[in-house]
């Protein structure tokens, strides 16, 4: 367990000392997202623009994170066990990508239909059935959605069968 926190603290330092406008806590071993992180930060926040939490063991992401880091283009959790996202997800104007592959979503994260700088969402490898189509389509700047893998219903896979705006990656077939 010192090792691990030990590995965290030499991240973030590197983060804040070298200038980087990325936090890559990966592989981290994380339950939760360390509060300590928050107050060695606090002078780099508006310059961090991607953060990688993928491949920890994460059951929640604290609002805290999202409210921080309001600069963020780039949300990287995949691997960890997420069911839900916090609300205020849909308070990060600048988001253009998030990877929520190989989670725990049984549904979609639909508070991700209200950031309109969204290009791509991965959900692959999660436990949802339904997509919300006609909010997907009234995103302005969506190009991808990753759905591999995931279990979708019958009128689902119906549905994205049609031409969309956006292009839609299923392993679905009916």
């Amino acid at each position: 367990m010192a090792e691990a926190v030990a590995n965290v603290a030499r991240r973030i330092n590197a983060t804040v000392e070298e200038g980087k406008d990325n936090l890559d806590l990966s592989n981290c071993k994380l339950i939760s997202f360390p509060d300590g992180v928050f107050k060695v930060l606090r002078s780099v926040t508006e310059n961090i623009h991607i953060i990688t939490l993928a491949d920890n063991e994460l059951k929640a992401i604290n609002k805290k994170i999202l409210a921080t880091f309001t600069e963020l283009r780039e949300l990287d959790l995949k691997g960890n066990v997420l069911t839900k996202l916090p609300d205020t997800v849909g308070e990060l104007k600048h988001l253009t990508s998030i990877n929520l592959a190989s989670n725990k979503f049984s549904v979609f994260p639909e508070k991700l239909t209200e950031i309109h700088s969204l290009e791509r969402i991965n959900l692959e490898g999660n436990d949802i059935t339904e997509i919300p189509l006609e909010k997907l389509s009234a995103m302005p700047a969506l190009k991808q959605i990753n759905m591999k893998a995931n279990p979708l219903d019958k009128d689902t896979i119906i549905a994205i069968q049609s031409p969309q705006r956006y292009e839609i990656l299923s392993t679905a077939d009916i």
